[in-house]
């Protein structure tokens, strides 16, 4: 790598595209990628396929033909005790756990209650014997009421959330139990079967309550596959261990933000081998030949039982029947499937200990800024070798990829995807498109070499058609546009050079922008003066409209300049808190073309109607208006802006060059700025002008004077105002008055000032 490519590499450009793989650690770090990373997880699941599974999982269903026998929930909790106690007496299972809350909660008023009380008498004094029977408990499936009455659900407690005190945690909603008595029955063994937010991969382990601490339905199982009691349990900020009697660690789970595990998966939900699947109704119908009279039904019951696939393993029993809506997704699966397989397959994570590991968040950030900056160095690299490096930034990410999926099959590790491969991706993105900009950036450098001798619009032409600029023009429509600073001079004396410089190259750019923003195309800058034209080179039907909206906005923005300008203090004398600019248009057809010698010349328009304009700019002062424009502007402005532009005519004038009169019209400013005070202005301005013509100076000094009261623009008054149209003609009607004009007169103002 040269010394210009070190600069390169080290530049501003990298520190400036610092904030997007900064964006992508947060993102990371928010679960705000949770979607695409399960995705990427999902993919390498079905990459590593299915893992043997380190003891037998069997699972009693709930399903639709248990409901057809046996009746729609809730059931008899005889046939649960009946079920357990053939399974863990008979079969000699390790454990066996039941996937939903035993609720009192909802039993249909048809159920009969005695029958109901003796079942939950059965099933307690089974479970007062304490075997290794588990019952579900939740805090998703609780429900209280508010103060009106309004049904809410709990959130599963987690310690990353800010629970306050213990004591303030309510415990889930528990199996509960009507034996009839006062005194209510706790099961010894109870398991949450809540997963985090509904899905199927991450669990909390256990939750504080107020009561005790409850453990989730997997960790229960598994202390009572080792025949542990529940003294066993020893919780740790990383970790949770299961301790026999003597001190020995038989099991240690390692926890993710002190209370969560993510399930491993070990393979899709079916009925095989590895996930050996039978019927409730199935098995308590076995269960009950155990207490027949019959002699061949018994032994019937006692061959069932006696399976060796029973032996030593875990029974889960849960709904698998779609209408009781316990599904989801899992890795392997697609479409939803009963959660009941996450208690077995975390259960098998913690017995195989094949628990997946995350890297620490910041390996997290390492991994995402190295790839990154990786990727992004080869995406960027030119020369020779641009190609070459572009491929080999796409093989980086790409092996990248190929590890992640290595070390998940190998060591169940789960490397970030989507925020490395993100931010690798967006960062080159946007240095490719840096470079190019980087890139037109020189390119325009070297017009602009150019543009200082002749227009932009010709160099882009020149570098297009590769023909060099001739002399020459023709003739076209357009809008000429003059603007000027009101006593400019006296800027020039009253501030030095530095800030005069400063603050004519602020008020420049507005103006420039504007024009510019309006399709107009900069002529030149005559020191304060701005020399556009609409039109040209680029043909516009709606040029004079343009050019009239534009010199409104050029006035509102320069009063948002006198408002900053106020605001910054002593910084500024106030001549400059009073700056004024008038503008002047003349719409006609003019010259236009490149014009000067044989080796310098520039893009730009010559002819009557252009000096027309030049006089609408120094005559307005005359007039005490800031826009001025010919009857020609305004009558091709009506056409294309309709009424959106607001005109009030100033009578006819003779212009110093010409001896032609011209209807010339202020321009008060866009339909929606100017209120309705002005326009009464205007309607009593158009009348006062009638008797003017009409030579009846009384009543028309009556009305200008009329008119003078609602003038906006008020000396004294207005930064930077010296007088108005009703002044202008209350003076020119004093002097009609008493030196009338000749009898021929015409209405027409002869002006004596350019």
């Amino acid at each position: 790598m040269g010394p210009r490519q070190f600069k390169k590499l080290y530049s501003l450009r990298w520190l400036l595209l610092f904030p997007i793989p900064l964006l992508w650690c947060v993102m990371q770090s928010q679960g705000w990628l949770e979607f695409a990373e399960n995705k990427f997880t999902q993919w390498r699941y079905f990459y590593r396929g299915e893992l043997p599974s380190p003891l037998k999982v069997i699972y009693v269903d709930v399903d639709s033909q248990s409901i057809d026998e046996i009746g729609n929930f809730p059931w008899n909790r005889a046939f649960f005790s009946r079920v357990g106690e053939a399974l863990v007496e008979k079969a000699g299972v390790k454990a066996v756990g039941f996937d939903f809350v035993l609720s009192d909660n909802g039993v249909p008023e048809s159920v009969d209650r005695a029958k109901l009380i003796a079942g939950n008498r059965e099933f307690a004094r089974y479970l007062w014997k304490g075997p290794p029977v588990v019952l579900a408990a939740s805090y998703s499936a609780s429900v209280f009421r508010d103060i009106n009455g309004k049904k809410q659900y709990r959130d599963l407690p987690l310690l990353s959330r800010d629970l306050g005190p213990t004591e303030k945690l309510e415990p889930p909603e528990l199996p509960a139990f009507n034996v009839g008595r006062s005194i209510p029955f706790n099961p010894p063994n109870i398991g949450l079967i809540d997963t985090l937010d509904g899905g199927t991969r991450w669990v909390a382990l256990f939750t504080p309550s107020n009561v005790r601490t409850y453990y989730h339905m997997s960790l229960v199982l598994a202390r009572l596959y080792y025949g542990l009691g529940p003294e066993a349990y020893q919780v740790h900020d990383d970790r949770i261990d299961l301790v026999d009697p003597d001190g020995v660690v038989r099991l240690s789970v390692p926890l993710r933000e002190r209370q969560l595990l993510e399930v491993n998966w070990f393979s899709p939900w079916r009925d095989d081998d590895n996930n050996p699947r039978l019927g409730f109704s199935t098995v308590y119908n076995y269960a009950e030949m155990l207490r027949s009279e019959n002699p061949e039904e018994r032994a019937t019951g006692e061959a069932f039982f006696a399976q060796d696939d029973w032996k030593n393993a875990v029974v889960l029993i849960g709904p698998v029947d779609p209408l009781l809506q316990d599904l989801g997704p899992t890795p392997f699966d697609d479409v939803p499937v009963p959660k009941v397989g996450v208690h077995g397959n975390l259960l098998k994570t913690i017995i195989s200990g094949q628990f997946i590991r995350h890297l620490s968040p910041w390996a997290v950030n390492v991994i995402v800024f190295g790839l990154t900056l990786l990727v992004a160095i080869l995406a960027v690299t030119g020369g020779s070798r641009s190609v070459f490096a572009k491929i080999m930034a796409v093989l980086c990410a790409a092996a990248y990829v190929g590890l992640g999926f290595h070390f998940f099959r190998t060591s169940n590790l789960l490397l970030p995807m989507t925020a490395p491969l993100g931010a690798a991706f967006t960062t080159s993105f946007a240095a490719l498109i840096w470079q190019v900009v980087e890139e037109q950036k020189q390119k325009g450098r070297i017009k602009g070499m150019f543009g200082a001798y002749v227009s932009p619009e010709l160099v882009d032409s020149m570098v297009e058609s590769g023909e060099d600029p001739q002399l020459g023009g023709h003739d076209a429509e357009i809008t000429a546009y003059f603007s000027d600073i009101q006593s400019f001079s006296t800027f020039s004396e009253r501030l030095g050079s530095g800030p005069l410089v400063e603050l004519m190259n602020e008020y420049l750019t507005a103006c420039t922008d504007i024009v510019q923003a309006e399709g107009g195309t900069l002529d030149k800058y005559i020191g304060d003066a701005v020399v556009a034209m609409f039109g040209a080179p680029i043909p516009m039907p709606d040029h004079a409209y343009r050019a009239c909206v534009a010199s409104q906005r050029v006035h509102v923005k320069l009063l948002e300049l006198r408002e900053k300008w106020r605001s910054e203090g002593d910084k500024w004398p106030s001549i400059v808190w009073e700056m004024q600019s008038r503008i002047g248009l003349n719409t006609g057809v003019s010259m236009i073309g490149n014009m000067g010698s044989r080796t310098r010349f520039n893009y730009t328009m010559m002819g009557d109607n252009v000096n027309l304009a030049a006089r609408m700019e120094s005559g307005a002062k005359s007039w005490g208006v800031y826009s001025m424009c010919t009857e020609s502007t305004k009558q091709a402005c009506e056409q294309h802006g309709g009424d959106h532009v607001v005109f009030r005519p100033l009578g006819r004038i003779v212009v110093k060059g010409r001896t032609q009169p011209v209807p010339i019209y202020e321009i008060v400013g866009l339909k929606e700025h100017v209120s309705a005070q002005m326009r009464e202005c205007i309607t009593i301005f158009g009348q006062a002008m009638e008797r003017y013509y009409a030579r009846d100076w009384t009543a028309a000094l009556g009305l200008f004077a009329q008119s003078r009261e609602l003038e906006t623009n008020v000396p004294g008054k207005t930064p930077g105002v010296v007088s108005n149209p009703s002044l202008v003609y209350l003076d020119i009607t004093r002097q009609y008055q008493a030196e009338p004009p000749p009898q021929d007169w015409d209405g027409v103002y002869v002006m004596k000032e350019k």
